[in-house]
């Protein structure tokens, strides 16, 4: 069965906070902060073994990160040279058959901020974190992204823009989430920054919950 590119996102150098916790959740290769990282999410999700064999066999990328649903499935690459991640990349694009602007464009399908978080939403919260710790009185961020490996992008993005703590960031499944917090100005900073990295890429528009690929 031939698999379809929903998400392509490089990002040239992780981020301190992005790359711990990936450290904190992954069962793969550890990356460090400043090394570049590729996620490639594609459907069918078993596919994705495929996927991560020919960037292994034409690199020296390591992955930190495999996720293997029915419906999607996501990888996780990464290394010190960014040549290497992006020659990992373009090994996936031509064995998909596919430019990376044939991608799904990222879609935005949650974007809220709660300012003066309460203590008991803050305990709740703090409860299910895989991050930083939000404390009472702190803004929280929120972002829902579809498909789910673009959320790293806001993610990455975020934390370079504003002096934000990363609460927690899931890149797969049906739809990518991401949590931070901060004082009120960076939270507002932050969410800027990562609406305007998902804006900024290119590709093919997702209607009707149908792959344009497929």
């Amino acid at each position: 069965m031939a698999a379809s590119l929903r998400a392509y996102v490089f990002l040239d150098s992780l981020q301190p906070q992005h790359a711990a916790h990936i450290c904190t959740t992954s069962r793969g290769y550890f990356p460090v902060p400043g090394v570049a990282s590729l996620f490639i999410e594609i459907a069918p999700g078993m596919q994705i073994h495929r996927t991560l064999d020919v960037a292994l066999k034409a690199t020296k990328v390591t992955p930190a990160t495999l996720v293997v649903e029915r419906a999607f499935g996501m990888i996780e690459v990464h290394h010190e040279d960014k040549g290497e991640v992006i020659s990992a990349g373009r090994a996936v694009l031509e064995y998909l058959g596919v430019k990376e602007q044939d991608r799904v464009k990222p879609k935005i399908a949650s974007n809220q901020v709660i300012r003066a978080i309460e203590p008991y939403h803050a305990m709740i919260i703090d409860k299910i974190r895989y991050g930083s710790m939000i404390e009472p009185g702190e803004s929280l961020f929120i972002l829902e992204t579809e498909p789910a490996a673009y959320i790293s992008l806001a993610a990455n993005e975020a934390e370079k823009a504003a002096d934000v703590k990363l609460v927690n960031i899931q890149p797969f499944g049906a739809y990518g989430r991401l949590y931070m917090c901060g004082d009120e100005a960076n939270i507002d900073e932050a969410q800027k920054a990562a609406i305007k990295a998902l804006e900024s890429l290119e590709g093919q528009d997702l209607s009707g919950g149908r792959d344009p690929n497929r």
